[in-house]
């Protein structure tokens, strides 16, 4: 598992954080990671996130347009 150390955290931020691992019953450390990991989930959840993996999904096939698939169809 990957390690990170963050430096110059402001006073009211530090404290706050401390504040709310406390009120979670968990350590700060704890309390930072679970907020980390939830970021990272939903952050991996975002509609442009989604999007960006369908479009590498489909990116090698040959898509036509609908629109105009559609109206010559109806044109038949």
């Amino acid at each position: 598992m990957k390690s990170i150390s963050i430096r110059n955290v402001p006073e009211n931020v530090y404290s706050t954080l401390q504040m709310m691992a406390k009120e979670n019953r968990r350590s700060l450390q704890e309390h930072v990671r679970f907020l980390l990991e939830r970021e990272a989930q939903i952050a991996d959840r975002s509609f442009l996130s989604r999007a960006e993996k369908w479009r590498m999904r489909l990116g090698d096939r040959d898509l036509s347009d609908a629109v105009k698939a559609i109206r010559q169809d109806r044109e038949r």
